[in-house]
């Protein structure tokens, strides 16, 4: 079935890696996944709920394979959020990207920093991983804006993994609900 609007992936020309994460069989694709999750958190525009749809033949319940799926897609996007997050740490000395970022044709910055700078003050760690949580908004974005305010790897790590599986868990529950109304 072909999305109703195509992924960034697609328009970058990076619609293979979707097809091969859609495509990932076996515990090989599990590679896959973590290797798509930790490329979605810090370099690919994009939605990492695509892991889901992932046929991998694992041997297991469908309930099981989807939480294997599940906890791999989240130490992978932890992982690529914690380099992410170095990035950023490093961006917050490089004072011509940030000024490039701010004087661009779009104000990325003003508006991330803004919105990020609200949960940030108003949540914290938790606030990351519950904005995180939200289905289908690419959040490379969220994770390079928290990550130059912010400085502790280890709470950013679990915030960022918190927010991916329950991002994915949000997915599947909206899922179940749209096939149980059909």
């Amino acid at each position: 079935m072909e999305p109703l609007v195509p992924l960034a992936t697609d328009v970058l020309g990076l619609d293979w890696l979707t097809r091969l994460v859609e495509t990932a069989t076996g515990w090989g694709g599990l590679a896959i996944i973590f290797v798509y999750s930790f490329l979605i958190a810090f370099a690919l525009p994009g939605v990492s709920e695509v892991v889901l749809l992932a046929p991998l033949d694992l041997g297991l319940s469908t309930e099981l394979r989807l939480a294997v799926i599940i906890l791999v897609s989240g130490a992978g996007k932890a992982l690529g959020s914690v380099f992410a997050f170095h990035i950023g740490q490093e961006a917050k000395e490089a004072g011509p990207l940030i000024r490039w970022l701010r004087n661009s044709r779009f104000d990325v910055i003003e508006w991330s920093e803004r919105r990020t700078v609200e949960v940030a003050r108003r949540w914290g760690y938790a606030g990351l991983a519950v904005a995180l949580s939200v289905p289908f908004f690419p959040d490379t974005l969220s994770i390079y804006a928290f990550a130059v305010l912010e400085e502790d790897y280890v709470r950013f790590a679990a915030a960022t993994f918190a927010g991916s599986v329950g991002r994915l868990l949000v997915t599947l529950g909206l899922s179940a609900g749209v096939v149980a109304i059909i």
